[in-house]
């Protein structure tokens, strides 16, 4: 297997909310909801500038295509955006406040060089803002 991620899917509770978030509250980029015409198809996809793809899919519809129940444990995976300073770190946190998010740690000097904080999606993702000096972004 080649060692690549090409889409990280989201699980959450209401689409249209979430939607709202990344597209409105963050300013992502999308085409919206599609393939609300099949049952559990409605998905929203944002294409991000590495190519990687992130999707917002219902729980409920994960759940009935997996054959499983789906935990509300949104915290067990940490997504990490990194920025290229520590300016870009609070402008990133602001525009997450604003969009309503909940800040979970303000962005601070970090005990190994760089600066970051960390903030919660309406659905309980985590998010990572952090400014590593020693990475280019």
């Amino acid at each position: 297997m080649n060692p690549s991620i090409s889409v990280i899917t989201l699980g959450v509770d209401d689409l249209k909310r979430s939607l709202a978030f990344y597209q409105d509250g963050l300013g992502w980029e999308t085409d919206g909801i599609i393939g609300e015409e099949f049952e559990h198809g409605a998905v929203v996809f944002f294409k991000l500038p590495s190519g990687l793809r992130l999707a917002l899919w219902p729980r409920k519809s994960i759940a009935a295509e997996m054959g499983v129940d789906v935990a509300h444990a949104a915290n067990e995976v940490l997504l990490s955006h990194n920025v290229s300073s520590r300016s870009v770190v609070d402008e990133v946190m602001t525009e997450a406040k604003r969009a309503g998010a909940e800040i979970l740690k303000p962005a601070k000097d970090l005990f190994w060089g760089g600066y970051g904080g960390f903030f919660k999606d309406p659905d309980g993702h985590i998010w990572e803002v952090t400014w590593n000096p020693s990475w280019s972004t």
